[in-house]
């Protein structure tokens, strides 16, 4: 089984840690628009392209020594490397020495034994642009959750400029693969970026492969307020630019009380991601629901500049994996009965 993911951040980790005990052969594309936090920095002064997403995918996907991952994920506490990941420190030098970023991360996935392969959505510069409401235009990835105005106002739409063509290992990838998982992830940080890179959407429109879209669990103020299941769905398939998610995979159990309280207070009312079976719209996918929620607490690094705007409402990456398995073998048995 071929599985191709799109997304990036801890989203994508969680996805693929849960996948990587299965026997699949995994790619995973990875958004190039981040420029926040350590990769941020990375990017300003150097001039690379941003690591931190790539590096978390490859961690996820390593069969690698825990002390090898650790360090990968290990952040400088003191001095001028404070708040800097030393996998992204080690990303950016490859990336120096091969002289191309997908090759410096071919040269980490080989010394961390990565199980499957993490490209790319495009190796050129992304700038992702975001209008608001109000119209006014701001830039970068980052702003999306450090610019009060976003949360103000409200986003109309985003957009890369200029624009990014698809690293060709990408397409390819998406073209021979069984299944696509598009998320979980930061929709419009994470998830979007990646459908608005050249060639992603038109792909996508192609391939032959299921397409499966994991729902967030939770929504963000001035982005995705009061956003439910459909809402985001639609997004996807609106930037695909055709109807062709075929499974959306959403939650069936709410966090604890305490949990909802804290995130309320954080993103306000309507922050949880519902699904309306009686919505009374006409579905081109099928709802999934399944036991996907992670019961486990997420604890923040005090060294990471950006901790406070990551999710501590996160998915189960065992229970995700399998679902999305069990609906492999579902699909397979289709094409079975097409060939008989």
């Amino acid at each position: 089984m071929k599985i191709v993911t799109i997304g990036g951040g801890t989203g994508s980790f969680n996805l693929l840690s849960g996948l990587k005990k299965y026997p699949a052969d995994i790619t995973a594309i990875v958004t190039m628009a981040d420029d926040g936090g350590s990769t941020g920095r990375l990017r300003d002064e150097l001039g690379v392209l941003p690591p931190g997403d790539v590096r978390q995918c490859l961690v996820a996907l390593s069969d690698s020594s825990d002390l090898l991952r650790e360090l990968m994920n290990y952040r400088f506490e003191r001095g001028g490397l404070k708040g800097h990941n030393f996998g992204n420190l080690l990303l950016s030098a490859l990336e120096k020495i091969e002289g191309s970023f997908s090759k410096g991360a071919e040269e980490a996935a080989e010394i961390l034994r990565v199980r499957g392969a993490v490209v790319p959505v495009s190796e050129e510069k992304m700038n992702l642009f975001i209008k608001l409401k109000n119209k006014k235009l701001i830039r970068g990835e980052s702003q999306l959750d450090h610019n009060k105005n976003v949360r103000k106002y409200g986003i109309e739409k985003v957009y890369l400029k200029p624009n990014a063509k698809a690293y060709k290992k990408a397409i390819d990838s998406i073209m021979k693969a069984d299944m696509v998982v598009i998320g979980p992830g930061d929709h419009y940080g994470s998830i979007i970026p990646n459908l608005l890179v050249k060639g992603i959407p038109e792909a996508l429109q192609k391939t032959r492969a299921v397409i499966i879209y994991v729902c967030n669990l939770t929504n963000k103020k001035g982005q995705t307020e009061n956003y439910d299941l459909d809402d985001y769905a639609g997004e996807i398939n609106k930037y695909i630019g055709k109807n062709m998610i075929s499974y959306v995979i959403s939650g069936t159990k709410n966090p604890d009380r305490g949990l909802i309280k804290i995130y309320e207070e954080k993103e306000g009312k309507g922050s949880l991601v519902l699904f309306d079976p009686d919505k009374g719209i006409r579905r081109s996918y099928k709802v999934v629901k399944a036991d996907v929620l992670s019961e486990k607490r997420v604890s923040k690094n005090k060294n990471d500049f950006i901790a406070s705007t990551r999710s501590f409402i996160r998915h189960d990456s065992d229970n995700l994996a399998k679902v999305i398995m069990e609906l492999s073998e579902i699909e397979k048995k289709k094409l079975i009965k097409k060939i008989i």
